[in-house]
């Protein structure tokens, strides 16, 4: 109805699932890690909760989209069913044989299975059920997912199992008749809502795919659709759709908080949380070791960190906020292990949102070159340098003033402003995530890590070198050279870097157009040696590209810009502080 009024192609705003509207947030790609995780050699159980509307099915339809080489998907949508159905259900799906007549019994279908598995697991290929509105399962269907996950050789698990749904799964798995079901889950992550810049990214990039850059919805309209849906994907669907249909009515080209609020009243009813819940922060990461250590327990994004900087005699007060996560954590770090519903002590990430560094070391820093900050080399490791580092107990505001520093920005934070929100206007950009040396290699920016000391407690480290035995760490008593075997034994997975941002979109996908994508294929000539081609249209040949691009850097190739293939289009850039080793 209001499409040709506004010159778009389509509406953007539609609920129906569409390709090419799939806008992954780096929450979003978080989360979908965590299933890649979970279908990979060691993946085993994997629970992904999140509320209504956030994109649980988004993540998991992406990933299976994903061209996953040697694995068998089966994706159960019904979560009420019986013992028995359940498992003829997974049997259905993996088109498993069994004798249907006379009706199969529990033992039938749990030794076709088992079969079949160990069929799959002899031609070298993973089974993977996932279920769908998990918290429905039945008590005795969860049991029975416990059973299934006995389906083992001597060296790993037969079927790996991904639990989805809402944050009430979280709840019924910590019961105590289904703490052993717990104890076995290897990787969680809770999706959370969007944040306004975040929310702002994903209305622009529907409104490019329907094929408008024009800035339909200001950043006051944005900052009440933000508050009205609190950063639900669905809710702001919901809305914006309604506003345009507002602004179309009354014959307004941009859209005014006045019109926001009215659709807000006749689409969402009288103003509440956009979600009808307590906002739960952060997600989850667990995971096992190689070497079968006990579960290490890892507080994910536990809250958001804001930051206070008051100009006052050139000092800065710090102001660290933390809330809380709504779910319980699994068995405690492998330090110190514990019970399987105990409760840690809270404490701030290193992928918590930035938020400290003084604007006078800042304004220091600037004059310094970010390479001349960088020590020649990397010395060799004593054995007791991680003891050195963990003992040293570096709070995260010291460690992340460090990091910003390596990039010389000469940014000055403003009083009540966050330091990744500052760092944003400045052409910069905070990304926290999880993974390994391998990630840390392929981003090859300085990065902080979350480290355990032996008591458990937090302890945040900022490796500025790596090379294949070993790296260096910065800490307030000096520069430190521990080994990649000490450095993996303490770090808990969770990384913190920043990168440079050279375009306002995060994320560019098919569709998109626009001096972005003029951006992007510049960027790609210059990198991959191919002529340019002149067009600000991301088609099928752009896309093309991109994958090529990102199989070359050993990336997630779907094709999609997100922020790993945004880091790597970065490189070299000057100024841009990097972890290859300087002989």
């Amino acid at each position: 109805m209001y499409t040709q009024f506004f010159n778009l192609r389509e509406t953007p705003f539609s609920i129906t699932p569409d390709p090419a509207y799939l806008y992954m947030s780096p929450r979003h790609q978080e989360a979908l890690g965590h299933l890649l995780y979970g279908t990979g050699q060691y993946g085993g159980f994997v629970q992904l909760t999140g509320e209504v509307g956030t994109g649980k099915t988004t993540v998991v339809r992406t990933l299976l989209e994903q061209k996953l080489d040697g694995v068998e998907v089966a994706m159960l949508h019904n979560p009420r069913q019986s013992e028995r159905e359940f498992v003829q259900s997974i049997c259905d799906e993996l088109r498993v044989v069994y004798d249907r007549d006379p009706t199969p019994t529990l033992k039938d279908l749990v030794d076709a299975l088992n079969l079949h598995l160990l069929k799959n697991h002899a031609q070298g290929k993973r089974t993977v059920v996932i279920i769908d509105e998990a918290q429905n399962l039945a008590p005795g269907v969860l049991e029975q997912v416990r059973l299934l996950t006995n389906l083992e050789t001597h060296k790993e698990k037969l079927l790996r199992i991904m639990l989805v749904g809402q944050p009430e799964l979280s709840d019924v798995l910590a019961s105590p008749e289904l703490r052993q079901l717990a104890s076995r889950i290897t990787a969680r992550y809770h999706l959370t809502p969007l944040e306004e810049d975040e929310t702002a990214e994903y209305v622009r990039f529907r409104l490019g795919v329907a094929g408008t850059q024009e800035e339909l919805f200001p950043p006051d309209a944005i900052e009440e659709i933000h508050r009205r849906t609190r950063g639900v994907p669905r809710l702001i669907n919901v809305l914006c759709d309604r506003a345009l249909l507002g602004a179309y009515g009354s014959h307004q080209h941009k859209v005014t908080p006045e019109i926001v609020k009215t659709a807000a009243l006749e689409v969402l009813g009288k103003e509440r949380d956009g979600f009808g819940a307590e906002r739960r922060l952060g997600g989850r990461l667990d995971r096992r070791n190689g070497g079968g250590l006990p579960l290490l327990s890892v507080t994910w994004f536990e809250g958001v960190l804001i930051a206070l900087a008051l100009m006052i005699g050139g000092a800065l007060i710090y102001q660290t906020i933390l809330r809380g996560l709504g779910s319980p954590p699994p068995p405690a770090t492998a330090q110190a292990p514990a019970t399987p519903h105990a409760q840690p002590t809270r404490a701030p990430t290193a992928a918590t949102s930035a938020s400290a560094a003084s604007a006078p070391a800042n304004r220091a820093a600037a004059s310094t070159p970010a390479a001349a900050q960088v020590a020649p080399t990397v010395k060799r490791p004593d054995p007791a340098a991680m003891q050195q580092v963990l003992a040293s107990g570096e709070r995260l505001q010291p460690v992340i003033g460090q990091l910003i520093r390596l990039w010389d920005t000469g940014m000055r934070v403003p009083a009540g402003g966050t330091v990744c929100r500052t760092l944003r206007r400045q052409g910069l950009e905070c990304y926290r995530t999880t993974g390994g040396l391998k990630d840390l290699r392929q981003m090859d920016r300085p990065a902080i890590l979350t480290l355990a000391d032996a008591a458990g407690a937090p302890r945040y480290a900022l490796v500025t070198q790596l090379t294949e035995d070993r790296a260096r760490i910065e800490t307030s008593r000096g520069t430190v050279a521990v080994s990649i075997e000490d450095l993996s034994r303490a770090w808990n997975g969770e990384i913190f870097v920043l990168w440079r941002r050279e375009t306002p979109e995060v994320q560019l996908g098919p569709g998109h157009r626009g001096p972005s994508v003029i951006w992007l294929r510049q960027r790609l000539s210059q990198m991959m040696g191919k002529p340019d081609v002149r067009s600000d249209r991301y088609d099928d040949g752009l896309k093309e590209e991109v994958r090529l691009f990102q199989e070359a850097r050993d990336l997630f190739a779907d094709g999609v810009v997100g922020i790993r293939t945004r880091i790597a289009l970065s490189d070299p850039a000057p100024g841009t502080p990097t972890l290859k080793f300087q002989p």
